[in-house]
C-alpha cells in the first residue's frame, strides 16, 4: 500500500505547507487507525466496510471525511459481514480538517502537555508526532478503543500515555491543554482542576455547533469565547450506548388542542447550525424529525423527554400549521429565536463571551443576551 502518497495528498488538502500540522498528517497512516468502519446504505442500513480485506476501500480513509466505527455497542472491529446494527453512531474517525481545527483553537505550543480523547487514535497520533509521546495523554471511556488505539499507535512507533477514563470525571496529571473531540453538555469542574495555570480548554457543546475555548484564570475558573467556527461531535457517554432518545413517531400523527399558525416557514432545524445551536441552548434535549413529500409539503417535528412535542406543516415560504402539546411550546421557542435573528440581523451565540466558574458553571453572553449552563454531570469513577 502506498499510503504515504495518499497521506501527503490529505495533508495538502487540510493544511498549508507551512503549518506545523502538515508533516504529522503527511506522516501518519490513517488507515491503520480505522481498518473497518460502518457505511450507511439506503435499503441496507449500516453496512460493514473492511479496508484491510479490500484494497479498493482503504484509500477512502484518506478523504477528509468522518468514518463511523461503532453503532450502538457494536464496534466495526468486532462485527461480522452480515451485521446491520441499528441505533446511533457512538464512535468515529473524525474528519482531519476538524481535528486540526480543534488543535489550532487550542493554541498548542511545542512543549505543551495535552490531554485528548482517544477515539480511533488518529488524532492522538497527530499530537504525538507534533509534540512527542511524553507530552500526550489520551483517554476514552471505552476500554476497547483505548486498547486498540494503543496497539495501532505502537505499530506506527508511538507510545503516548493511554488511559481508560471518563472525561467528565477525575483526570490524570496536569495539562496545559484539554481538547475534547466529543460534545459535552457543559464544562466538568475536573477540567478546571486539571488545567495548569494559564492552560486552555477547547470543546464542543453537545447538541450544538458551538466550540468553546477558554483560558484558566487565577481564581480557578476560565474565560474565553464561543469561537466564530462550528463543529459537531458525538456526545460524551458513560456506558456502552446512549440512553434512548425521545421517540418522534407519535408526534407525526398525534392530535393536539393547541393548533396555531406559525410565524415562519418550516425549516429543517437539525441542518441549520445557527438555529440548532440557539435552540439547544434554550431548550436542550430536543429530538428532531423532518420530511418533504413529492408535492413540496414540509413537515417538521420536535419532541422532548418532558412530554412536549410540536409538529409544523406547510409549503416552502408559507406560514405553517403548528400542532403543539405538553408542558412547553417547542415551536414557539424556535419562532422566538428566528424572530430575534431577523430583528437583530444575526444570533448572538457565535462570538459570545464565556466565563466559567471554578465549579464549571458557564455564562455565555453578548450584549443584552446571556445564558447560564450548569456544569457537566461529573463521573466519580477514578482513573
Amino acid at each position: 500500500m502506498n499510503w504515504r502518497t495518499h497521506a501527503a495528498t490529505l495533508a495538502e488538502r487540510v493544511t498549508r505547507p507551512s503549518s506545523r500540522w502538515h508533516q504529522p498528517i503527511a506522516g501518519t497512516p490513517r488507515h491503520v487507525f480505522a481498518p473497518r468502519w460502518w457505511q450507511y446504505i439506503p435499503d441496507r442500513g449500516w453496512t460493514l466496510r473492511d479496508g484491510a480485506a479490500h484494497p479498493d476501500l482503504w484509500q477512502r480513509l484518506y478523504q477528509d471525511r468522518t468514518f463511523v466505527t461503532r453503532i450502538g455497542p457494536l464496534h466495526a472491529d468486532h462485527a461480522a459481514e452480515d451485521d446491520h446494527p441499528t441505533g446511533l453512531p457512538t464512535s468515529s474517525s473524525t474528519l482531519p480538517t476538524l481535528i486540526v481545527a480543534m488543535y489550532r483553537h487550542a493554541l498548542i505550543d511545542d512543549g505543551n502537555d495535552v490531554l485528548c480523547v482517544t477515539g480511533t487514535g488518529y488524532g492522538t497520533a497527530l499530537l504525538t508526532r507534533r509534540l512527542g509521546e511524553g507530552h500526550v495523554t489520551s483517554v476514552d471511556v471505552d476500554p476497547h478503543l483505548v486498547d486498540a488505539a494503543r496497539g495501532r499507535l505502537a505499530f506506527v512507533g508511538a507510545a503516548p500515555t493511554m488511559l481508560v477514563c471518563d472525561i467528565t470525571g477525575p483526570l490524570p496529571g496536569r495539562h496545559d491543554r484539554i481538547v475534547s473531540t466529543v460534545g459535552l453538555p457543559g464544562i466538568p469542574s475536573s477540567w478546571l482542576a486539571n488545567l495548569k495555570e494559564g492552560g486552555r480548554l477547547v470543546t464542543n457543546l453537545a447538541g450544538t455547533g458551538l466550540i468553546i475555548a477558554a483560558d484558566k484564570t487565577p481564581d480557578g475558573g476560565a474565560k474565553g469565547q464561543v469561537l466564530p467556527d462550528r463543529a459537531g461531535f458525538m456526545a460524551t457517554r458513560t456506558g456502552d450506548d446512549y440512553p434512548p432518545s425521545p421517540d418522534t413517531g407519535p408526534a407525526w400523527t398525534a392530535d393536539a388542542d393547541d393548533v396555531t399558525t406559525g410565524r415562519y416557514p418550516v425549516v429543517r432545524v437539525d441542518e441549520s447550525w445557527e438555529l440548532r445551536s440557539a435552540l439547544a441552548l434554550a431548550a436542550p434535549g430536543i429530538e428532531h424529525g423532518y420530511d418533504e413529500d413529492t408535492d413540496g409539503v414540509r413537515t417538521a417535528v420536535m419532541v422532548h423527554e418532558d412530554g412536549s412535542w410540536a409538529r409544523a406543516t406547510g409549503r416552502r415560504g408559507e406560514a405553517p400549521t403548528v400542532h403543539q402539546a405538553g408542558p412547553r411550546r417547542l415551536w414557539d421557542a424556535l419562532d422566538d429565536i428566528r424572530h430575534r435573528w431577523l430583528s437583530d440581523g444575526g444570533l448572538p451565540e457565535y462570538g459570545a463571551g464565556v466565563t466559567i466558574a471554578p465549579d464549571g458553571t458557564m455564562n455565555i453572553s453578548r450584549g443584552r443576551w446571556s445564558t447560564t449552563i450548569p456544569p457537566a454531570p461529573q463521573s466519580t469513577t477514578a482513573v
